[in-house]
């Protein structure tokens, strides 16, 4: 669509507001939508595909504005992402654009990028393209840069209480979707495009959840059985309890706690639409609370997917890599470190321990897991690829598991699978 004055000032409204980076850039758009409602479906797409391309490129654009001494102002980085990402040329822009604004577009139109440093080019902080060259390479700094400039396909996991997944691809296909077998997970289902899945008869019914691929093998390496204690450490929203849920086939004790009573009230409808009866959100205070020392030792599984940085989720999440700094992440480390050894104390012997993160930084997830194996001998790590073989699924990791989009398709995550041994070592 060729965008006219109206639509660019509305893109510009929204990014005026994303830009602060106070609030989640999809929280902020939300809101936006919410008080411009004359905006039809095709405008809102604009309008949050242009804002999520000016955050995505941030950096990039800003870059190309200064050097042609030009103020990155929330109109010219619309006007920037327009030319310079989206395809439109000067011409198309002609009844949008005013005065100086036609030159400058032709002139960012023009600009070369090839030869900026890779982390102006990859619209990344300096911070975190160091710490992945210094993790792996510059190939995979690269890689990886290139990926989290795409947006992130929209999975969707099947859930087993209420359908087969076979059953609900050919329900969707039938409905006019592009749905197809995500390659790991073996509930998962993988649609092109971004369809409104949420008005669909098999979203708000139960049948199916948007979530991740990555998110979705978390259960796996978990693994939790038909009448075991399970605790879902850092709940949230509880999309990862679901799926615990769903492989214990609503049978035993699962307890989702988190410190947010917010995201635990956003569980509860999906919880309802699920069918699962075995799902118990608790609120806790801290990862202290008494709550936890109650169960202490009584736990078979426990699930930790900690609070971090989100660096793994741009594609989804671009404005995170604006909002975090080296500092947030020793912060977070120190609370994951903490977080861990409090869920661990949940464990009985012979019980598993899932640590995860959707983060690609060391500091938060190997050094978090080296830390606490130092500390605690009676645990012992196992091998990831090894526990997700004993549910038939055939994934190269090694002992962690390390996904990436560039190789894997899903957003970027770690685990680490920890088990309490039955005696001392």
């Amino acid at each position: 669509m060729q965008p006219g004055p109206a639509l660019v000032m509305a893109a510009t409204a929204a990014v005026d507001l994303v830009l602060p980076l106070a609030h989640p850039a999809d929280a902020v758009l939300r809101n936006f939508f919410t008080t411009h409602r004359h905006l039809g479906s095709n405008d809102r797409a604009f309008v949050a595909e242009t804002a999520f391309a000016v955050l995505r490129h941030k950096r990039l654009l800003e870059h190309l504005l200064q050097q042609l001494e030009v103020q990155p102002t929330p109109r010219k980085l619309v006007i920037a992402a327009l030319v310079k990402l989206q395809g439109h040329s000067v011409s198309q822009l002609d009844q949008t654009l005013k005065g100086e604004e036609r030159d400058l577009a032709a002139k960012l139109k023009a600009a070369d990028v090839e030869s900026l440093p890779p982390a102006v080019r990859l619209s990344l902080p300096d911070w975190v393209y160091d710490r992945i060259v210094a993790n792996g390479s510059v190939q995979e700094a690269l890689a990886f840069g290139r990926a989290m400039l795409k947006p992130a396909p929209l999975d969707l996991r099947v859930n087993t209480i209420l359908a087969e997944r076979e059953s609900v691809l050919g329900q969707l296909n039938a409905a006019g979707f592009e749905a197809k077998p995500t390659p790991y997970s073996p509930v998962g289902i993988r649609l092109s495009g971004k369809p409104a899945i949420n008005r669909h008869a098999l979203f708000t019914g139960g049948a199916i959840e948007v979530q991740d691929e990555g998110s979705q093998l978390l259960a796996y390496l978990l693994a939790p059985k038909r009448r075991e204690m399970v605790v879902d450490f850092c709940a949230g929203a509880g999309g990862k309890t679901l799926a615990l849920g769903a492989l214990m086939q609503s049978q035993g004790r699962l307890y989702a706690l988190d410190v947010s009573e917010k995201r635990l009230n956003n569980l509860r409808p999906r919880l309802k639409r699920s069918g699962l009866s075995n799902v118990h959100p608790q609120l806790i205070q801290s990862e202290n609370d008494i709550r936890i020392k109650r169960l202490g030792g009584k736990v078979d599984r426990v699930l930790v997917d900690a609070p971090c940085s989100g660096l793994g989720t741009l594609r989804r999440n671009p404005d995170l890599k604006w909002r975090q700094s080296e500092q947030s992440v020793v912060e977070l480390a120190a609370k994951q470190s903490s977080i861990l050894a409090s869920a661990a104390t949940l464990l009985k012997p012979g019980g598993r321990l899932v640590y995860a993160t959707c983060s690609i930084l060391a500091e938060e997830n190997d050094a978090v897991v080296a830390g606490f194996l130092d500390s605690r001998p009676d645990f012992q790590l196992l091998d990831c690829q090894v526990v997700l073989g004993d549910s038939r699924i055939a994934l190269e990791s090694g002992r962690y598991l390390q996904l990436r989009p560039q190789t894997h398709e899903t957003d970027g995550f770690f685990a680490a699978v920890l088990e309490r041994r039955n005696a001392p070592a």
